[in-house]
């Protein structure tokens, strides 16, 4: 039984157009992601790059990924990411245990980071695993006008607030049937710790330029 990467990577991008072909690095967005899982040959046996997009097919293409074609039906912007690994499984046949879903729009991986996190999902006999990271910042939300803490109270210091984790989208590890069930992880999935000093989600050019500005300073 096989374990495969999935990269979903539609065309459309309303804040910052054709972002998962935008130069990073050097290289283009996904193709950070697709370099990232060959690294982890030993783990994984085949990548594929669901898409739209015709100069995203390319790119996997020239990056020795292989190409999904990803119908238009959910490639819009209301599209989720589990429609496009579901259909990728219709794709490529029934040998397939375990999925590994890389968000080409988070790049900056620690290297070690996939080995470490299917170590214990196969040792754990995990369903599926995520990536989380500590949030420190004091939240909160407005309602009727006012601000209400939601995670520590009026005046406490900053590093006596409550702990809150947020998924940090770097990567995630399911099982075959958890994807055909509709879901990429659920509420017994393995929350994998990683350090909160470099990750990013690109969705605006401010963002890319702020993962160029890391890239640089490595």
């Amino acid at each position: 039984m096989k374990t495969i990467v999935v990269i979903p990577a539609r065309g459309g991008s309303k804040r910052l157009p054709k972002k998962n072909i935008k130069i990073l690095g050097g290289i283009p967005l996904i193709a950070h992601s697709i370099l990232y899982a060959q690294d982890n040959k030993s783990i994984i046996d085949d990548i594929y790059v669901s898409t739209d997009d015709a100069d995203i097919k390319k790119i996997t293409l020239d990056y020795g990924a292989k190409v999904i074609n990803r119908p238009k039906i959910i490639s819009g912007d209301d599209a989720q990411t589990i429609s496009a690994i579901q259909h990728t499984l219709t794709k490529i046949g029934d040998d397939i245990e375990n999925i590994i879903t890389l968000q080409a729009t988070n790049p900056l991986r620690p290297k070690n980071l996939l080995r470490e996190a299917f170590e214990i999902y196969k040792n754990g006999y995990h369903e599926s695993l995520l990536t989380i990271s500590r949030n420190h910042k004091k939240l909160g939300y407005i309602s009727n006008k006012k601000f209400t803490p939601l995670n520590y109270k009026i005046g406490q210091r900053s590093q006596d607030i409550n702990k809150i984790f947020f998924e940090n989208g770097l990567l995630y590890i399911s099982k075959r049937k958890l994807i055909l069930e509709g879901a990429i992880f659920n509420n017994d999935s393995y929350p994998f710790l990683v350090a909160n000093n470099s990750i990013i989600d690109i969705d605006t050019q401010e963002d890319l330029n702020y993962a160029e500005y890391l890239i640089r300073k490595k």
